[in-house]
């Protein structure tokens, strides 16, 4: 049966989830580029306008500045694992929609800090908004894609992210220089109101969408469980070691991006083996770059899993096969914190930044590939939890480190860290076969 006479209104679902995960990405991310900003800098540490910054002042920032980041993340792993037991309770359409309303709040409330006690309140807040956003659209795959089209919408949606990193890096350091930057906050948090509104008029499960044809909705459940609905407590989710092999693999992968998404902006900014600094305006630029290939490998990698499984490989071989590839693609990583020539070290992180989506477009199917839909979200809440656990330990000492040592052992720990995590999670889960779920 063709695409036509099937109907495609499932991958405009994904466009509504690229759109969200986008604009969420833009909110968390406002930070990033504003740290970099003399102005926020003085605001943060209690300094006069104008007052010089020292080198002191500089490495007591960063220290600052990654509790400030850890305290996000705390709330991050908190929303996360509340947010995926909300979702499956209550439905993606409503779990979605708090979420969004939270992180939007959150969003315009940055603008209005003056310290960094206030500031890591706004930011915790906006951790458990945020938090949402994952469940929420792992579940609506889970719910309108058959498992052999999942790994692909996953791929799209989760490239979603880097948009919103290009679009962060691309406005926010002209609103910051030309209008402060509060206004850098308030202008990106109010995005969110209006992607609430479009997905409370859009979004509906697919047997109930007056937009969706039988033959579409018969496509979209040709290969789901024949189980009936009921809710499995996180309780007995802990007991199976598919759910800790999704979430000892976010533990170890999750701070590595994170890392990348609240420093690399620093980094190019402030990294003395680079020949050439970037500041706020000519910052926009790399960034471009970084995540345009990152968005390429996000949907190339959740395109290449998809592709072994129509070739008739396992879901094993074509997952794993996938990640090993990913996690070869950012070992040449370390070189970046060492090399001085900006070009080569934008093209390692380019590379590493889009291996890392990829190995996440095919962490997200995990949790579909092995438990039914009513427990996907739950078991996405257990795993963004812990990887955000994991990015709140690496972000409370990744701001001391680099005011001390610098970027290189950072970027060492970035550079062996996926290869370890999948001989974990191959150990723990060698077949990768589904979780049996008894009736509770």
């Amino acid at each position: 049966m063709t695409s036509e006479r099937i109907g495609n209104y499932r991958w405009r679902i994904v466009m509504l989830l690229f759109a969200a995960t986008t604009i969420n990405y833009i909110d968390r991310n406002v930070l990033s580029f504003t740290m970099i900003d003399d102005d926020f800098k003085r605001e943060m540490i209690g300094l006069a306008p104008g007052q010089p910054i020292t080198v002191a002042d500089n490495i007591l920032y960063k220290e600052w500045m990654g509790y400030v980041d850890a305290a996000f993340k705390w709330a991050y792993a908190i929303g996360y694992v509340l947010a995926g037991w909300l979702v499956d309770r209550i439905g993606t359409r409503r779990g979605y929609a708090i979420s969004m309303f939270i992180w939007s709040i959150a969003g315009v409330l940055n603008a209005f800090v003056g310290s960094v006690r206030t500031m890591s309140m706004t930011r915790f807040m906006l951790g458990l908004g945020e938090a949402g956003n994952f469940p929420s659209a792992i579940k609506t795959v889970a719910e309108w894609f058959p498992k052999r089209e999942r790994s692909f919408a996953n791929g799209i949606f989760n490239a979603g992210t880097n948009v919103g990193i290009i679009v962060t890096a691309l406005t926010v350091p002209w609103i910051t220089l030309n209008y402060g930057w509060r206004t850098s906050f308030i202008v990106t948090g109010l995005l969110g109101f209006v992607m609430l509104a479009i997905w409370w008029t859009t979004y509906r499960r697919p047997a109930k969408h007056p937009h969706v044809t039988q033959a579409e909705l018969d496509y979209i459940n040709s290969d789901q469980e024949a189980v009936p609905f009921r809710r499995i407590p996180w309780a007995k989710l802990l007991t199976y070691r598919q759910t800790w092999a999704f979430a000892l693999g976010k533990f170890m992968t999750d701070p590595v991006w994170w890392f990348y998404l609240t420093w690399l902006p620093d980094f190019f900014n402030s990294n003395e083996a680079l020949d050439q600094k970037l500041d706020l305006k000519s910052i926009g630029i790399p960034f471009l770059i970084i995540y345009l290939v990152s968005d390429a490998g996000s949907i190339f990698f959740g395109w290449l899993s998809t592709k072994f499984i129509q070739m008739g490989w396992s879901i094993n071989r074509a997952r794993k096969t996938t990640m090993l590839i990913c996690a070869i693609c950012v070992f040449p990583i370390f070189i970046a914190s060492t090399t001085n020539n900006i070009y080569v070290a934008v093209a390692l992180i380019s590379l590493a930044t889009s291996a890392h989506q990829g190995w996440s477009a095919n962490m997200y199917t995990f949790a579909s590939d092995l438990f039914p839909r009513q427990a996907v979200a739950s078991v996405t809440g257990i795993g963004g939890m812990c990887g955000a656990i994991g990015g709140a330990l690496f972000a409370a000492v990744t701001g001391i480190i680099i005011g001390r040592v610098g970027y290189q052992p950072l970027f060492i720990i970035a550079s062996g860290t996926y290869i370890v995590a999948l001989a974990i999670i191959h150990f723990i889960v060698p077949q990768m076969q589904p979780a049996n779920v008894e009736e509770v």
